[in-house]
């Protein structure tokens, strides 16, 4: 497993107020059923005294599936893979977003120290960290504010949002975001694109790292 040194910043998030901006601009309020002016309002209340955390809009209100194709790589949307027709079944599991539509995600990190590890092996470990693991939304919002924390070789899953089956087991799969060759199913046509899947529980990937958070808030001053 590779350790800490491995680790390469990312850039930092813009300041939540541009975040509002960029949501506003994709449209993403009006799927959250928000007006802009909530939207900035949030920001500006929020962003007192906060530095570099993303601003997210609750799962309940906006599902990967929609946020999705608001993303953008060399000028190519981002899509779901085709095998991931439930995606939007991909809840919170062991983490609590804020009872709230909009809320703060603190300290992110890619997690590229963590990059061929299984999500199996990676969850114990950010939980003795007192870290928590993004959600998928929370993943798109990330690369939605700031498209440069995804690069080739250096993606990242989400494995914050998991699917319980009808059994009460949760599903071997676990989200991520990374980067299409454009092999398969996805087609040549979208080689670059930004691409949300899914890989095994127990599999590790060296082109995985694993986001986290120190935390989220609905709260402002």
């Amino acid at each position: 497993m590779p350790d800490a040194s491995s680790t390469v910043p990312v850039p930092p998030l813009p300041p939540l107020a541009a975040q509002a901006e960029r949501l506003i601009e994709l449209g993403v309020h009006e799927l959250a059923r928000l007006s802009a002016d909530d939207l900035r309002a949030f920001a500006e209340s929020a962003g007192r005294g906060t530095d570099d955390a993303l601003l997210a809009v609750h799962p309940d209100r906006v599902p990967a599936s929609a946020l999705a194709p608001l993303l953008r790589r060399d000028g190519k949307p981002g899509f779901v893979v085709v095998d991931m027709p439930d995606v939007d079944r991909f809840a919170p599991s062991a983490v609590e977003p804020p009872d709230a539509p909009l809320y703060l995600v603190t300290g992110v990190d890619r997690g590229d120290r963590m990059a061929n590890w299984s999500p199996e092996e990676a969850l114990p470990a950010l939980t003795e960290e007192d870290r928590t693991p993004l959600l998928l939304t929370e993943g798109i919002h990330w690369v939605l504010q700031q498209p440069a924390v995804l690069e080739r070789n250096r993606c990242f899953m989400t494995i914050g949002s998991r699917l319980r089956k009808a059994n009460g087991t949760l599903d071997a799969r676990t989200p991520a975001i990374w980067i299409s060759n454009g092999t398969g199913r996805d087609g040549r046509e979208r080689r670059d694109a930004p691409k949300v899947g899914w890989c095994w529980w127990g599999n590790r990937h060296t082109w995985l790292g694993f986001a986290s958070a120190t935390g989220r808030t609905s709260q402002v001053s």
